[in-house]
């Protein structure tokens, strides 16, 4: 059973999906790692570490012709403008995992059923107990939820903690985190490290234990917000109601803060509007916006994807892939992710699809030629499309 590793593609992605390490560990499971050339260069692992834990190093077409299974950090879906050029390579009986955007481009999906290869999503694992190890959006999310905090301190007029000097005290800066998922309890985290004075608001006010146990306050608004996690433990619509009277409530936290960290995404659709113009005319000069969700529209209406935005003083970033500016150890995190997944799959030095486990069959976009995940197909539906 050959694992074939390829480099990635998307414009400014350095990481790689396994790293030297994750070839011998599969070696013990009785497969043999195929890398591209260069595939972990970017990432910080050179091919000689490959080769030293038994990894054979090949061109990527005669790994995409070979290879039982491709992994890949960024396949067709999440890749659109670079991924297609490995379809005609890909066949039948082969499994491709890696993240595929498939309820946010479901079209890709449909494009690459066409090859016949099943296509395993890593962004639809569910949130179970038993698939915390294998959770590469949990993982992901906290690379990118601290270095949101170290974008934001870069960029911020002020120091972060509290300086007493000879010239006088500096009072520590004020950091407020929309949303307490993973980016965002890492996001307060980090930002109590450095000194910040943190305060946090999410919808689930279950979350406020966790909150609090990384010294930061919690928000309280007075909002009904019991439907606020959807199927698979992820985060869903609330509608556009909902988020207008979420937007007032907040608009107070906003000004008085020095630094604005939103993480609230919500998979497959457009990312809530939380922060408005009129919040950010109100923040002091020199102050930030972070906007973990700009990807997908961003959280705050001045947000523009990749750039960064000055208004009224105010600077406001939209980083749409932070973990790829710390690729040694995100691709380290999610290497482990992907090997604990493949162990799940390898029974008797065999791919074994089993469609009684929840973590396969949630994963599964395509097989045998055609899209079978339930939610991927109804976005493809002509209705959905209306």
């Amino acid at each position: 059973m050959i694992v074939g590793l390829l480099k990635e593609t998307f414009p400014g992605e350095r990481r790689v999906a396994l790293i030297p390490e994750g070839s011998a560990r599969l070696a013990q499971v009785g497969l043999t790692t195929l890398v591209e050339p260069s595939a972990g260069a970017p990432a910080g692992y050179p091919d000689s570490q490959y080769l030293f834990r038994g990894a054979n190093i090949l061109s990527r077409d005669e790994i995409i012709r070979s290879a039982n299974i491709i992994l890949q950090v960024r396949t067709l879906g999440a890749n659109p403008a670079e991924g297609r050029s490995d379809l005609t390579l890909m066949h039948a009986g082969q499994v491709v995992v890696g993240m595929a955007d498939p309820l946010g481009n479901p079209a890709a999906a449909q494009e690459f059923a066409a090859t016949g290869a099943t296509l395993l999503a890593l962004e639809l694992i569910p949130r179970i107990t038993r698939a915390q190890s294998m959770d590469i959006l949990s993982s992901m999310a906290t690379v990118a939820g601290y270095k949101a905090v170290l974008l934001a301190a870069e960029h911020l007029w002020r120091m972060f903690p509290m300086f007493t000097t000879a010239a006088g005290t500096i009072a520590p800066a004020k950091v407020f985190v929309i949303g307490a998922g993973v980016a965002g309890l890492q996001a307060i985290a980090t930002s109590r490290r450095l000194g910040a004075l943190v305060r946090a608001y999410d919808v689930r006010p279950t979350v406020r234990e966790q909150v609090e146990s990384l010294g930061a306050k919690f928000v309280e608004l007075d909002l009904n917000a019991s439907s606020a996690e959807g199927s698979g433990g992820y985060a869903r619509d609330l509608g556009e109601d909902f988020y207008a009277r979420q937007r007032e409530m907040i608009g107070a936290v906003v000004a008085e803060s020095d630094v604005v960290i939103t993480t609230a995404a919500i998979p497959g659709k457009k990312s809530p509007v939380l922060v408005t113009a009129e919040m950010v005319s109100k923040m002091a000069p020199g102050s930030v916006v972070v906007d973990l969700a700009a990807e997908r529209g961003g959280n705050c209406d001045l947000t523009r994807p990749d750039e960064t935005v000055s208004f009224k003083d105010v600077t406001i970033l939209g980083p749409t892939n932070l973990p790829a500016s710390v690729p040694f150890h995100a691709s380290q995190m999610f290497y482990k992710n992907v090997v604990t997944y493949l162990e799940s799959l390898i029974e008797g030095g065999e791919v074994n699809l089993d469609l009684s486990d929840e973590v396969i069959k949630e994963t599964m976009v395509t097989h045998n030629g055609e899209v079978v995940h339930p939610r991927v197909r109804e976005l493809l539906s002509p209705q959905a499309s209306r």
